[in-house]
């Protein structure tokens, strides 16, 4: 009986823990969108490419 209660605590621990690792994540990333990296990263290969 004690065991069954233990691994029922630790799985609810392991879900909040991965719902509280993912807002900590969200709120860390850079607000970037890819609309504007593929507008840099074209702009970048343009030039190199008009070295040529």
């Amino acid at each position: 009986m004690f065991a069954r209660r233990f691994t029922i605590v630790c799985l609810l621990m392991a879900l909040f823990g991965m719902g509280f690792a993912i807002l900590v994540a969200e709120n860390a990333r850079p607000d970037h969108g890819w609309s504007q990296a593929g507008l840099r990263c074209g702009v970048a290969c343009s030039s190199s490419f008009a070295a040529d």
